[in-house]
């Protein structure tokens, strides 16, 4: 099962554009707390739709897999 895992880790890895930075930061540490205007913020920065939501996805992935990798590690 290792070979999807390392496709979809390699998928997810990408330099996101810098205005994304903070955002991208709030969504790994304390997602729950996104907002409406934190999307909307970022679409006045010039950014589309389609660029926030594949950033966000991205960001999501590569925090579940950090955390499936630190469970493999206490696991086993």
């Amino acid at each position: 099962m290792a070979e999807p895992i390392d496709e979809l880790r390699a998928r997810a890895s990408t330099a996101p554009d810098e205005r994304l930075a903070p955002y991208l930061a709030k969504v790994r540490e304390r997602a729950s707390t996104v907002t409406d205007e934190d999307v909307e913020e970022l679409k006045r920065a010039g950014l589309s739709e389609d660029e926030i939501f594949e950033a966000t996805t991205a960001v999501a992935i590569e925090e579940g897999l950090r955390r499936l990798d630190a469970a493999e590690r206490v696991i086993g």
